[in-house]
């Protein structure tokens, strides 16, 4: 039976407080970040930095009407339209606009469509696309961290697009695993970006499936 291991000391940190941190803690990655690594690729696929450090304050910038506008120019699409505003963004924004459009709205009670956890895990997944992927040292704190390790479940690995049939996810530096099978095993946080369909650079997973999990 797919499941998480149970954690019976779950932290008692707030999802608002959680958001608010992590947005903070990012801004502050995205304000030491050299030009050159503004423009390097992600792990979100034909994103560079800019476009997805514009995509998280999207939603800061938007208004509803504007959102709703958007959506029925891109037919309803929600990833046309996403990818579009992402990429007119970075082009139209600079660095310092971005980094601040997070920062200043730490506390704004924004969150994308989905489950209680949906904002921080916006949060979190796509600030590791950035980080992973540049190769910076950053660990998301334990306690942000297990909210969402905690919070997978099959239908959001379905929609994400991941085929975890016979697989165990099973974290090497935390108490936590999913799913039963052949493991997979990697840091928290790695495993959590397999569970939101990302692909991640070489080496960082363990265990007869990783080739399936890692950049080609």
């Amino acid at each position: 039976m797919t499941g998480n291991t149970p954690h019976r000391d779950r932290s008692q940190l707030s999802l608002p407080s959680a958001i608010a941190a992590e947005r903070r803690e990012l801004a502050t990655v995205l304000a030491d970040l050299r030009a050159d690594q503004w423009d390097a690729p992600t792990l979100c696929a034909g994103w560079r930095v800019r476009e997805v450090a514009a995509h998280m304050s999207m939603g800061f910038r938007y208004s509803l009407p504007r959102i709703g506008l958007e959506l029925v120019k891109a037919r309803g699409n929600l990833h046309r339209m996403t990818d579009r505003l992402a990429r007119a963004d970075a082009a139209a924004l600079s660095p310092d606009e971005i980094t601040a459009a997070l920062a200043d709205n730490a506390d704004h009670p924004w969150k994308p469509p989905g489950g209680r956890t949906a904002g921080l895990g916006h949060d979190v997944v796509h600030g590791l696309d950035i980080t992973v992927a540049l190769g910076l040292d950053r660990r998301v704190p334990e306690d942000r961290l297990r909210i969402l390790l905690d919070a997978i479940d099959p239908r959001g690995v379905k929609f994400f697009g991941v085929d975890l049939t016979g697989i165990e996810l099973r974290a090497d530096d935390v108490d936590w695993s999913y799913g039963t099978g052949t493991p997979l095993t990697g840091t928290g946080q790695d495993l959590l970006l397999v569970a939101f369909g990302r692909k991640l650079p070489p080496g960082r997973l363990h265990g007869e499936p990783r080739d399936r999990f890692v950049v080609g």
